[in-house]
């Protein structure tokens, strides 16, 4: 039996943030990225908080967010007992907030009433998302979360919190995005639903994401870029991801390589070793570019998926994303020994089974050692 959910209400728009005013004698707690305590986007979301609340903000979030800072956040749930949520930022912050959730209610024995997601970069989909990806430093892993009430409630996409993204972040970011689209289209769960979502957001992505990194400022490009963010979040929520996630946790891990750029690497070895070994995955990716127009509708699929893998490393290319971990600047002796720490993590991370294809071991470390220099 397939299962389709979308239970987060989504808003979208330059007026989103209105959805705030709604918000009386609540107890907030404010999860928000390091950087943003004083800046006026920051301001912009306090001034919609009426003041009958009770709001604390907690901005010590890291990337990849580390079990410690989210203990931290703890701290400020026992002590606040929040009603509501809201998580701004990127993945980190929004990860961060949910990680403090789900910790902070077994802690605190109170459950919040609601969590709204506020991104500020077209990327993660944590807002529509029952994942939080926590950090154990000491071991070198990344830890998924999957729980379904970890879902954000709401989601306020406001195209204008990310028009002043750096360059490289909306690069990662959206290649994140389309790293999302292209999984969750082969993955084992996925549905008619989902299909159509991660199709349009794929769509979006190969005709929008470089015009977003050229022209920061095109508010339309940008809202249509957040929105595919969001659509993809929704589809692998549903369908699943695959190897490439399972890898790209190990890269941010042991090298601290950005998720996104991590996904930017891997994704075209994937693609072909999921086409190759998957025919109904290469027929999938197939439709998905010839509807996109990357491939003319009378050629074959293998040709198609080609035009595809030759696509994701042009966008890369165009937006100087490094596509090794040489280039990234990790010593290629280093990468080699942690192989086979790579591969087994990959293996147990929470996003491997899903992916169309079970890999072997020899299938993984092939893809891992393409992206080493």
């Amino acid at each position: 039996m397939e299962q389709f959910s979308m239970p987060t209400n989504i808003y979208s728009g330059t007026d989103s943030l209105n959805r705030l005013d709604n918000l009386k004698n609540e107890k907030i707690l404010l999860v928000c990225d390091a950087f943003l305590p004083g800046t006026d986007t920051l301001k912009q979301i306090e001034s919609h908080i009426n003041s009958s609340n009770q709001c604390v903000v907690f901005s010590d979030v890291k990337p990849d967010p580390p079990l410690t800072n989210v203990m931290k956040g703890v701290q400020e749930f026992v002590k606040l007992q929040p009603t509501i949520i809201v998580g701004i930022g990127g993945g980190s912050a929004m990860d961060t907030g949910k990680g403090i959730r789900f910790f902070g209610e077994k802690i605190a024995h109170c459950q919040i009433k609601k969590y709204i997601g506020i991104p500020t970069t077209s990327g993660t989909g944590s807002e529509v998302t029952n994942t939080t990806v926590i950090s154990d430093t000491e071991n070198q892993k990344k830890i998924p979360i999957l729980e379904d009430y970890l879902t954000p409630d709401c989601a306020l996409l406001d195209p204008q919190l990310v028009l002043t993204a750096p360059k490289s972040v909306t690069a990662y970011s959206g290649m994140d995005v389309l790293t999302h689209s292209l999984e969750s289209l082969v993955a084992k769960n996925a549905t008619l639903m989902s299909d159509a979502l991660a199709e349009k957001a794929i769509d979006v992505i190969v005709h929008h994401l470089v015009d977003c990194f050229r022209h920061g400022e095109d508010l339309e490009s940008r809202k249509i870029v957040h929105e595919a963010s969001c659509i993809a979040g929704v589809a692998f929520n549903n369908a699943g991801l695959g190897i490439c996630h399972a890898l790209a946790h190990q890269l941010g891990a042991n090298f601290h390589v950005p998720h996104g750029l991590a996904n930017t690497m891997l994704l075209p070895y994937v693609v072909a070793y999921n086409a190759q070994k998957c025919p109904l995955a290469m027929q999938k990716f197939a439709v998905a570019v010839k509807k996109a127009g990357i491939a003319a509708p009378g050629v074959s699929d293998r040709l198609a998926v080609k035009r595809l893998i030759a696509k994701i490393r042009e966008m890369a290319r165009q937006m100087n994303c490094p596509l090794t971990l040489q280039a990234f600047g990790v010593e290629p002796q280093k990468a080699q020994e942690l192989t086979a720490t790579v591969i087994k993590n990959a293996r147990i991370d929470a996003t491997f089974s899903t992916n169309p294809v079970d890999p072997s071991d020899a299938d993984l470390q092939a893809i891992y050692e393409s992206v080493i220099k």
